[in-house]
C-alpha cells in the first residue's frame, strides 16, 4: 500500500477529505518521529510498538565487488507487533 492509497482509506472510513486525512497522515507521523527520537519507544495499543534499538558496528562484503567494508554503528526503528494484530494476520 502506498502513501496515496492509505490516505484514501483513512479518508473513507474516518468520512474525512483527503486533504484532512493528509495532515492528519503528515501529523502523526511527525509525532512519531518526535517520540521516538525523544523517548526511543512508540506504544500503540491494539497495534504494536515501535522501539529505537542501537545496531553494532560491524563487517560487511561490497556486493559487486566482494571487497570487505566496515559497517558503522547506527541506530534503527524496530516495530513489534501487538497481539490484537497477530490474531488478525
Amino acid at each position: 500500500m502506498t502513501k496515496a492509497e492509505l490516505i484514501a482509506e483513512i479518508a473513507k472510513k474516518s468520512k474525512l477529505t483527503k486533504a484532512d486525512a493528509e495532515r492528519s497522515l503528515n501529523a502523526f507521523v511527525e509525532i512519531a518521529k518526535k517520540t521516538l527520537k525523544k523517548e526511543k519507544r512508540l506504544a500503540l495499543a491494539g497495534f504494536g510498538t515501535f522501539v529505537v534499538t542501537k545496531r553494532k558496528a560491524r563487517k560487511g562484503r561490497n556486493p559487486q565487488t566482494g571487497e570487505p567494508i566496515k559497517i558503522k554503528a547506527s541506530k534503527v526503528v524496530r516495530f513489534k507487533a501487538g497481539k490484537a494484530l497477530k490474531e488478525k494476520i
